[in-house]
């Protein structure tokens, strides 16, 4: 039981991390703003509705997702593989289900429009001979000096 529940975090934190801000209810509540900056502290939230949108998990996710984009994980596309291949390296476990997680992922941006953006958001494919530690969302994520780091990342280093 305690697999799938956190199966089930594991996609709820994925589908919010891909998801734009702007597209929340936390930024259509007028709590975040377009680049996940906090208007209204949770402590001045009051209704129930306004509530459920801006969780603890919620803050957790939208700094994870500032903190991302401010050390240039690159596309959005990149972050999401490269925040997948760390799950799946933190627990092996999860390895199994990773076909699982991208499916559903994918289905969420195409529900949601957004997948055709983010295919266009990636450029330009660099050619890398090095081996990728893992495949995610379509994209190589690479190990470099310990850190995982999207193809787009990793070309830069070289």
């Amino acid at each position: 039981m305690s697999r799938a529940i956190d199966l089930i975090i594991t996609y709820r934190v994925v589908k919010m991390l891909i998801t734009p801000f702007e597209k929340t209810d936390a930024f259509k509540n007028g709590i975040i703003d377009a680049d996940g900056k906090v208007l209204r502290k949770f402590k001045t939230i009051k209704s129930p509705k306004e509530k459920r949108s801006y969780t603890m998990l919620h803050r957790f996710v939208f700094n994870l997702k500032r903190i991302l984009k401010r050390v240039g994980l690159g596309g959005r596309l990149g972050s999401f593989g490269v925040a997948l291949a760390l799950l799946l390296k933190e627990d092996k476990s999860y390895v199994q289900h990773k076909d699982a997680i991208e499916s559903a992922v994918i289905t969420y941006l195409k529900e949601e429009n957004l997948y055709d953006m983010l295919l266009n958001e990636v450029r330009e494919i660099p050619e890398i001979d090095a081996e990728p530690y893992m495949t995610c969302f379509g994209m190589s994520i690479y190990e470099k000096d310990g850190e995982l780091v999207s193809e787009d990342n990793y070309a830069k280093t070289l």
